[in-house]
C-alpha cells in the first residue's frame, strides 16, 4: 500500500525527534514546504540523507536540505548520495567551511559527479601508483596530490581527478604515465647542474624553459619506450585516443634525442637552437609542468645534506682501516673507479672507491648515497671524496630525523609515514576516508626473567601443550577408496562385489592409505595493549603468548604477534612483537616480556591493519585471533555503537579477504555484542583471567584442527 506524504508538521517533528535538535524554524522556511509537496519517497530519500549529515554536523545538514530542494529536479539520487558523502568527506579532511562550500556548488558538483563517473580519482589510485613509483630504479619517491602533475625530485604530484577519457581504466593509465615521466625526469638527470646555468643566462627565461621541456620530453619518453615498454604501448594508443598524434616533421627534427646515448646537454642545446619556433608542441597529455624554483631549492637542500653525510662516511671508512688518528689527519685521497658511460641508463652503477690508490669494499650506506648523488650529478664530484674533518658539518645534517611517533600531535605529523585507513561510520552508512592514521611500532624488549618463570609455572602444562601439538603435526588421515594402498577397503569391496553380482562394472578403488596431513597455516594473534590491561590481565596475556609460542615452535605453524592501543584517529599503534619472518629468539621473548598496557582499545584499524599484513602470506588456511579484555572503545565518540559497529564492518572486509577472525575475551559482558561482531560460534569467553594461558592454546588447537 502506497504510503501518504509527511505534512509539514511531521516533517519537523520527524526531524525533532531523530536529530535532536531543534529544526522548529523550518516551519516558515521554504525547504520543509518543498519537501511536503514531494512523493513519500522521495521526502525519506531527503530527511534519511539530512539524518546522516546532521549526525556530524547541524549547521551542514540545514544547509544541505536547503540546496538540496532547489537541485531536485536536475539531480538522480545517485549524485544527491555522492554529492552529501564528499560534502562530508570534505568536512572530515578539511572543516566546515570547505564542506559549506561543497554544498552551496552543487550546480558545479553535478559536472564533477559525471567526471568522477568516467574519470579516475587520485585518492582511490594514490595506493597503487605509490607501489608502482616504488617498483622504479634510481631514489624513492612520495606520490602527494597538487594542482597540476609534476615533480620536485622528491615528490611526484599529481591532479585530484583525471576524466580525459571516456574509460575509467584509460583515465587510470594516463595517472600512471604521468608517474613515469615524472620519476624519468628525476632518474635521467633533467635537473642536473647544466639546466640553471643554461636559465640563467637565457634572455627570456619562460621561452627557454618551454623550449626545453619539449626537447626533454622526447628524450625522456625514448627512454620510457626502451625501460618501459608495456606502458609505453598503452602511452601511444592513448595518445591516439587523446588526438595528440605528433608531427612527423617534428619527430624528424627530435631524431637524434631517442638514441640511447642522448643525455639532458642533447636536450639543452637544441633547446637553444630552436627557443624561438613559434611551431613547437605543447606538453603531451602526461608530461606534467616544470617547476624549477621548487626542483631547485629542493635539490640544493639535498645536495648539501648528501655531501656532508658522504665525506662522514669517507670519514668512517679511514678510521676503520687505519685508526683515529689516520682519520683525524689530512692527506688521505679517495678515487670512484666507477665506469659510467654516457648513456643515461648506466649512470647509476655500484661505485669502485679506491683509498689512497688501494680498491676498498664499498658499505652499503656509501653506495645507496652515491646513487643518489650521481642521479643528481652525473658523478661523484671531486670534492665529495675528501673525508670530513672533525666537527666539520652540522650533526643535523649527518642523519635523516627520526620522527617520534610520540609527536603525533605536533603539526601535520600525523598523516606523514602513517598508514592511512578508512573508518566505518553507522550513522552515515559510509566510510570515513583515510580516518585513521596508523603506525607500526616496536615494543621495547625487557630482559628480565619473565619467559623463565612462566616455563617454570606452567612446566606440567607446558608438556602437555607439546605431546598435543606433536600429535598434531605428526596427524595422518585414512583414505579410503584409492586405486593403490596399503590395505584393502572392505566396505569398497563389498560394494564391488555386490556390483560383480548383479553385473554392474566393479571399481577399481579397493585400497586404503595413510595420507600425511599437511598444515599450512598462517595466524597473528592481535593482543590488546590498552590501559584497561592492567595488572593481573596484562601478567595473563603475556604467560599465553610464552605458553602459545612454545606450543607453536613444536607444531610448526607460521604466526606472528602484535599489539594494539591508540588515543583517537590520529594515534593509532601497531606494536609488533614477533613478524611472521622473525625466530622465537631471546629478543621476541623479551619483547613479550616488555607488553605494557598503552592507551584505549579502538579495534577497527588494528583489524585492518593486520588483515594486510595476514593476506601478504602465502597460506590455505589464515587466522586473526584477538586476545582481549573488553568492547572496542577511544574517547573521541569511538565507544557505544560507533565502535561497534566499525569493528564488525573490519571484520567483515578481513572475511571477505579470506581470513578467519576468532576472538578470546575475559570480558564477563561480552556476550551481549560478540555475536554481533564476531558470530555465534567465533569466539570464547574466559571467565577467569587466571585460565586465559591455560585456555588460549587449547582453543588453537581447536579451532586449527
Amino acid at each position: 500500500m502506497r504510503q501518504r506524504p509527511l505534512a509539514l508538521d511531521e516533517i519537523v517533528t520527524c526531524l525533532d525527534v531523530d536529530l535532536e535538535v531543534e529544526f522548529s524554524f523550518l516551519k516558515t522556511e521554504k525547504p520543509a514546504q518543498v519537501i511536503a509537496g514531494l512523493a513519500r519517497d522521495e521526502q525519506q530519500f531527503i530527511l534519511d540523507w539530512v539524518r546522516r549529515v546532521a549526525s556530524i554536523n547541524v549547521q551542514l545538514a540545514y544547509a544541505f536540505i536547503t540546496e538540496a530542494v532547489a537541485v531536485l529536479d536536475r539531480m538522480d539520487r545517485a549524485t544527491i548520495e555522492d554529492w552529501a558523502l564528499h560534502a562530508m568527506d570534505t568536512y572530515d579532511q578539511s572543516g566546515l567551511k570547505s564542506a559549506l562550500e561543497v554544498i552551496r556548488a552543487a550546480e558545479r558538483f553535478v559536472a564533477f559527479a559525471h567526471e568522477r563517473k568516467v574519470g579516475s580519482v587520485f585518492a582511490e589510485c594514490s595506493g597503487v601508483l605509490l607501489r608502482f613509483a616504488h617498483g622504479l630504479s634510481g631514489r624513492p619517491l612520495r606520490i602527494e596530490e597538487g594542482d597540476r602533475a609534476f615533480t620536485d625530485t622528491e615528490t611526484i604530484f599529481l591532479p585530484p581527478l583525471l576524466a580525459r577519457l571516456p574509460a575509467p581504466h584509460d583515465n587510470f593509465l594516463i595517472y600512471k604515465a604521468m608517474v613515469a615521466f615524472l620519476w624519468a625526469q628525476t632518474r635521467y638527470g633533467s635537473f642536473r647542474d647544466p639546466l640553471w646555468a643554461s636559465l640563467a643566462q637565457a634572455e627570456q627565461p619562460e621561452r627557454f624553459l618551454r623550449s626545453f621541456h619539449a626537447f626533454e620530453s622526447v628524450r625522456l619518453e625514448a627512454t620510457i619506450e626502451r625501460e618501459l615498454p608495456g606502458l609505453f604501448r598503452e602511452i601511444v594508443r592513448l595518445r591516439r585516443a587523446l588526438g595528440e598524434d605528433l608531427d612527423p616533421q617534428w619527430l624528424e627534427l627530435t631524431s637524434r634525442l631517442r638514441g640511447s646515448d642522448a643525455t639532458q646537454t642533447d636536450s639543452l642545446a637544441m633547446a637553444d637552437e630552436h627557443q624561438r619556433r613559434a611551431d613547437l608542441p605543447a606538453p603531451g597529455f602526461f608530461h606534467g609542468e616544470l617547476r624549477p624554483e621548487q626542483v631547485h631549492t629542493v635539490m640544493t637542500a639535498r645536495m648539501e645534506r648528501e655531501k656532508a653525510r658522504f665525506r662522514s662516511i669517507l670519514r668512517d671508512i679511514v678510521t676503520d682501516l687505519k685508526g683515529q688518528d689516520a682519520a683525524d689527519a689530512a692527506g688521505h685521497r679517495f678515487a670512484d673507479r666507477s665506469v659510467r658511460p654516457a648513456p643515461a641508463e648506466s649512470d647509476l652503477e655500484d661505485m669502485q672507491l679506491t683509498l689512497d690508490g688501494q680498491p676498498i669494499a664499498v658499505p652499503d650506506n656509501a653506495r645507496a648515497l652515491s646513487k643518489s648523488i650521481v642521479q643528481d650529478i652525473g658523478r661523484i664530484p671531486d670534492d665529495y671524496l675528501v673525508p670530513a674533518g672533525p666537527g666539520e658539518y652540522d650533526p643535523r645534517l649527518l642523519q635523516d630525523r627520526e620522527l617520534d611517533p610520540d609527536d603525533v600531535w605536533q603539526g601535520i605529523y600525523h598523516e606523514v609515514g602513517a598508514y592511512l585507513y578508512s573508518e566505518w561510520d553507522f550513522r552515515r552508512q559510509h566510510y570515513r576516508k583515510q580516518w585513521c592514521a596508523v603506525r607500526e611500532k616496536t615494543v621495547a624488549p625487557v630482559y628480565d626473567d619473565f619467559h623463565r618463570a612462566t616455563l617454570l609455572k606452567y612446566g606440567t602444562l607446558v608438556g602437555h601443550l607439546r605431546k598435543t601439538f606433536e600429535a598434531l603435526r605428526d596427524d595422518n588421515r585414512l583414505l579410503k577408496r584409492q586405486e593403490h594402498g596399503d590395505d584393502v577397503d572392505i566396505d569398497a569391496l563389498v560394494e564391488a562385489l555386490a556390483d560383480c553380482r548383479d553385473g554392474s562394472e566393479m571399481s577399481d578403488r579397493l585400497f586404503t592409505r595413510l595420507h600425511r596431513t599437511e598444515r599450512n597455516i598462517a595466524v597473528i594473534f592481535m593482543v590488546d595493549m590498552s590501559g584497561s590491561t592492567k595488572g593481573w590481565i596484562n601478567d595473563a596475556e603475556r604467560e599465553s603468548l610464552i605458553l602459545l609460542a612454545e606450543a607453536l615452535e613444536t607444531l610448526g605453524d607460521r604466526y606472528a604477534i602484535y599489539g594494539f592501543s591508540g588515543m583517537a584517529r590520529k594515534r593509532c599503534e601497531i606494536y609488533r612483537i614477533k613478524a611472521f619472518d622473525e625466530a622465537f629468539d631471546d629478543e621476541v621473548k623479551a619483547r613479550i616480556s616488555g607488553i605494557r598496557p598503552q592507551d584505549y582499545t579502538r579495534m577497527g584499524f588494528a583489524i585492518r591493519h593486520l588483515s594486510r599484513i595476514l593476506s601478504e602470506v602465502e597460506a590455505r588456511t589464515r587466522v586473526l585471533i584477538t586476545i582481549s579484555d573488553g568492547k572496542p572503545d577511544d574517547y573521541d565518540g569511538y565507544r557505544g555503537e560507533y565502535g561497534i559497529e566499525d569493528t564488525r564492518r573490519a571484520l567483515l572486509e578481513a572475511r571477505r579477504d579470506g581470513i578467519h577472525p576468532y576472538c578470546i575475551t575475559i570480558d564477563k559482558e561480552a556476550r551481549d555484542y560478540l555475536p554481533h561482531l564476531y558470530g555465534p560460534a567465533c569466539y570464547t569467553v574466559v571467565d577467569e583471567v587466571s585460565q586465559l594461558p591455560y585456555k588460549v592454546s587449547d582453543i588453537y588447537r581447536r579451532l586449527t584442527t
